[in-house]
């Protein structure tokens, strides 16, 4: 089952920087727009490890690896990180407005070193394929830094709340760390050091399995530089530092979870005709249609086409917004026909794999619909994924996408 550890994290110091002007988005979430603002806050920003600037003269010696490891022992060396004297577990928690609403929710969790795993133990889930590119790149400055700048978010399942207890207790003081990042989320941290905590928090997570809800490139990244370091030790060794990496964990049975969609961008398709996509996805599919001719036809339409979507849920509705030559433009909500034989139109995943909206999206419409195969999608040939749907949107209407789902 899963193994959590203490450790000695490196964390800024507050006399030397403001965490609002170092602190970064995941390396995967930060636009070149982002990574300017992070540049331009503070010579310390996070940015230089987790996400550098390429420069023409990058050389083996010298590029955005190289400066990050250098960074970071610069950083060490004058005090701007300073590594706590205990080995510890960190309360961690996100307060943040629902996308698309006024709701305030907190999402509570802890950091920790948890043991890697290969997904054949059985103890770590995923549930994503993963992309060649993205891994390269995190291996790469993994090899370099030897460090762990970014979480691993991993779900567990203890309706008990064992953890949660401990974790409201060290809550309940002053955070040693909070701030309000770029988009209203306050981040709060607290350290967890007291041995009698640790032991019931490793106690409590000794029969749990994990679920990567996010970082899967992350994770296998972290598996092969483990493979890497057992390959070159002379010895094995169960306890070294690779063995392990920094994740965030957060109990299904706590307060404060929500699931957004990712809405996938497609281009580079050949011969995209969306009549085309519309007739081979009729006998499963019903399409209705949001048509609009010009910018303010378009927001009222789009506010339809949103509303019937959300409406869509248990007839397994999908959104889509093709691009198209002609002036008159729709997006379109895909609904299940009633009798639908999803068997037939996803043939080759399990019964409870019918059942994901994602399964059925990738097995029954992009592939066969779109050509857009799963090793098209681990080579990043034709998909790109937003958060938001305004910016998946903004992708079509741009030219730089095809369709939107």
């Amino acid at each position: 089952m899963a193994q959590v550890f203490p450790f000695r994290a490196f964390r800024y110091n507050p006399a030397q920087v403001r965490f609002d002007r170092v602190l970064t988005q995941p390396y995967d979430k930060i636009t070149p727009a982002m990574q300017d603002n992070y540049y331009a806050a503070d010579p310390h920003n996070l940015i230089t490890v987790e996400k550098g600037r390429s420069q023409a003269s990058d050389t083996t010696e010298n590029n955005v690896y190289t400066r990050a490891a250098a960074a970071l022992s610069d950083w060490i060396r004058g005090g701007i990180l300073r590594q706590d004297p205990a080995p510890s577990f960190y309360a961690y928690s996100q307060e943040y407005t629902v996308p698309g609403t006024e709701e305030r929710r907190i999402r509570r969790g802890f950091i920790g070193a948890g043991r890697l795993e290969d997904y054949s133990a059985g103890v770590v889930f995923r549930h994503e394929q993963t992309l060649s590119g993205p891994k390269a790149d995190r291996l790469e400055l993994l090899r370099h830094t030897r460090t762990h700048t970014g979480q691993l978010f991993m779900l567990y399942s203890d309706p008990l709340r064992r953890v949660d207890e401990i974790l409201d207790e060290a809550e309940s003081s002053t955070p040693d760390t909070e701030f309000c990042d770029e988009y209203g989320v306050i981040h709060r941290l607290s350290v967890v050091s007291r041995p009698r905590d640790i032991s019931q928090i490793q106690c409590a997570m000794a029969d749990q399995k994990l679920v990567i809800a996010d970082g899967h490139h992350r994770y296998e990244t972290a598996l092969a530089y483990r493979d890497e370091c057992r390959a070159c030790a002379l010895k094995k060794d169960p306890d070294a530092p690779f063995e392990r990496v920094m994740m965030t964990f957060i109990n299904t049975s706590s307060e404060g979870l929500t699931i957004l969609p990712t809405h996938r961008t497609a281009t580079h398709i050949h011969d995209f005709s969306w009549p085309a996509v519309r007739r081979y996805l009729e006998p499963w599919f019903a399409a209705e249609g949001f048509a609009f001719s010009n910018d303010a036809e378009k927001a009222e339409a789009r506010k339809r086409f949103l509303a019937s979507l959300d409406g869509a849920r248990s007839r397994r509705g999908i959104g889509v917004y093709p691009a198209a030559d002609s002036p008159r433009r729709a997006f379109y909500l895909l609904t299940l026909r009633d009798g639908a034989n999803v068997t037939d139109l996803v043939p080759n995943v399990s019964p409870l794999q019918r059942e994901l909206d994602v399964v059925l999206l990738h097995e029954g419409i992009l592939e066969p619909a779109l050509g857009i195969t799963p090793q098209a999608v681990r080579a990043e040939a034709h998909l790109t994924y937003e958060r938001e749907a305004v910016a998946a949107l903004d992708a079509i209407d741009s030219g730089r996408q095809q369709i939107s789902f």
